[in-house]
C-alpha cells in the first residue's frame, strides 16, 4: 500500500515512566496495512513550527488502532508529549520497508529468532514480536542500567524468551547486550544456531551486532535511525552506505540486511 496522509484522532498519550511515553491513534487504514519496521511521519504540532515532522516507529497495532512509542528527546517530542486525546494529528504512514519474516528468509533453518533491542530500539522490535510470537523470539534486551530497560513486560507478556544485559550491571548479564549476544552464541545452544537476528538500537550496537552475525554465518536484519526530513526519499537527508551504494533509510530502510551495509 502507497503511504497515506491523514488526520489521525489521538486515543491516548500518556507517560509511561521517565521521558518515556506510549502514544495511540485511530486509522484503519494504517492500522490494517503496517508491518513491524515500519513508521510513520507526524506533524507534531499546528502551524508551522517546527518545520519538520518527526519519524516514529509503529510500536503496536490494535483493531483500527496505532500505537507509538516515543522518548521526549527535544522540542519536537515535547510538543508531542502536550497533545491531548480528542486532537487530531497530521500523519503520514506507513513509512519504508519491514522486517523479512522468518520463513521468508532464504537459506535460515526455522529457529527461534533473536530479537537484539538496545534502549529504545525495542519500539518496532514489540512488533515484530507479536508477528512471529509462534516461533517463541528470544529477546535480548540491552541499557546502560536497570531503570533504563524498555519493553521486558511487552516481551515477555506475547511469549518470549527474554534476556536483559546491563553496562553497569544493576540488571541481568553485566556487559553490552552485543557481549550477552556472543556469550549465547559460544554457548552453542540449539535454539540459537542457525536463527536469523533482528536489531534496532544504537550505531554502534548495530555495527557490533552486524560483525558477530557475519563471524556466525547467521542472517541479520537491522532497523537504522536517522534524523529525517521528508521521510519519503526525496530529499536525500538520510542516506547511510551500502555495498551497493548509497540509500535513503526512509525509502529503502529503515530495515537493512547486516551483509549489505558498511561501516
Amino acid at each position: 500500500m502507497r503511504p497515506a496522509q491523514i488526520k489521525a484522532k489521538i486515543i491516548s498519550n500518556k507517560r509511561f515512566k521517565d521521558s518515556y511515553w506510549h502514544l495511540e491513534f485511530e486509522s484503519r487504514l494504517i492500522a490494517e496495512s503496517a508491518l513491524p519496521g515500519q513508521f510513520v511521519n507526524i506533524k507534531v504540532a499546528d502551524g508551522v513550527e517546527p518545520l519538520l515532522r518527526r519519524p516514529l516507529s509503529i510500536h503496536g497495532t490494535a483493531g483500527s488502532r496505532v500505537r507509538l512509542f516515543y522518548e521526549v528527546v527535544g522540542a519536537g517530542t515535547r510538543l508531542l508529549s502536550n497533545r491531548r486525546v480528542g486532537e487530531f494529528l497530521d500523519v503520514i504512514g506507513p513509512l519504508g520497508n519491514s522486517f523479512s519474516l522468518p520463513g521468508k528468509l532464504q537459506g535460515v533453518k526455522f529457529q527461534p529468532p533473536i530479537l537484539v533491542a538496545g534502549g529504545m530500539g525495542a519500539a518496532p522490535l514489540v512488533f515484530l514480536a507479536k508477528k512471529i510470537r509462534s516461533s517463541r523470539p528470544l529477546v535480548l534486551i540491552g541499557a546502560r542500567t536497570k531503570s533504563k530497560l524498555l519493553c521486558s513486560r511487552e516481551f515477555k507478556a506475547l511469549g518470549c524468551q527474554v534476556k536483559i544485559a546491563t553496562d553497569d550491571g544493576s540488571g541481568g548479564f553485566k556487559g553490552r547486550v552485543t557481549e550477552l549476544l556472543i556469550q549465547l552464541l559460544r554457548q552453542e545452544i540449539s535454539s540459537v544456531r542457525g536463527s536469523a537476528i533482528y536489531a534496532c538500537g544504537p550505531r554502534p550496537m548495530l555495527k557490533a551486532v552486524t560483525k558477530i552475525a557475519c563471524e556466525n554465518n547467521i542472517d541479520s536484519q537491522l532497523s537504522l535511525e536517522e534524523h529525517m526530513a521528508c521521510g519519503i526519499g526525496a530529499c536525500l537527508g538520510c542516506v547511510v552506505a551500502t555495498k551497493s551504494g548509497y540509500k535513503r533509510v526512509c525509502k529503502d530502510g529503515p530495515v537493512f540486511s547486516g551483509k549489505e551495509l558498511t561501516w
